[in-house]
């Protein structure tokens, strides 16, 4: 059996193309999304997985109908590989059923693994370049050693306002318990208030 999936972008489009071109490949039943591919959730979809059983073919006027990105795409046939069903895209003319159409998609997933170990190998680089150059990591303290010991003072000292405080040093509160905080784990004692502040 085959059952089509078509899919608009907003509702104010119409899929009578995709429609007509399903049907007329052969499509029993065409369900219809009208949501955006970059919209996580699609009930179109859904009602597709409850209705393909095995032997049955999934038909797609193009493949960026059915996936939100190539990896997305990859992960859909997979999981049709697995249910021993098929996929065929009009558009693009591959059709899973086909030892040719197992093939595109095969280099499909390869291209997909190649991309992510290549982000993976630059992310890698670049904090072992980092760390070449003392950096371990994560991001920067928002103020400079002098002005944050500068920050912990006023704090301690208790006459001036917490929020003038971070409004001079252009820094949240948050970020000035965290300077206190480290400063006492550092073993400087407090000028007059010796509790861990707290957000």
């Amino acid at each position: 059996m085959k059952i089509g999936y078509a899919r608009v972008s907003t509702l104010e489009q119409n899929t009578d193309l995709q429609q007509d071109a399903l049907k007329s490949a052969g499509c029993e039943k065409v369900i219809v999304d009208k949501v955006s591919g970059t919209v996580a959730e699609r009930p179109g979809l859904d009602k597709i997985k409850e209705l393909l059983r095995d032997g049955d073919t999934l038909v797609v006027w193009r493949l960026d109908r059915l996936g939100r990105s190539l990896q997305d795409l990859i992960s859909w046939a997979a999981y049709l590989e697995q249910r021993r069903i098929a996929l065929h895209s009009l558009h693009e003319n591959i059709d899973t059923s086909t030892s040719t159409g197992r093939l595109i998609f095969h280099i499909f997933g390869a291209l997909a693994e190649f991309e992510r170990n290549l982000i993976q190998e630059r992310t890698r680089a670049g904090l072992a370049a980092a760390r070449a150059r003392g950096r371990l990591g994560g991001r920067r303290k928002a103020l400079d050693t002098d002005k944050r010991q500068l920050a912990v003072t006023l704090y301690n000292e208790k006459k001036t306002p917490i929020t003038k405080i971070c409004d001079m040093m252009g820094i949240s509160k948050p970020t000035l318990y965290s300077y206190v905080r480290e400063a006492q784990k550092a073993g400087t004692p407090p000028t007059q208030d010796k509790k861990t502040p707290t957000p």
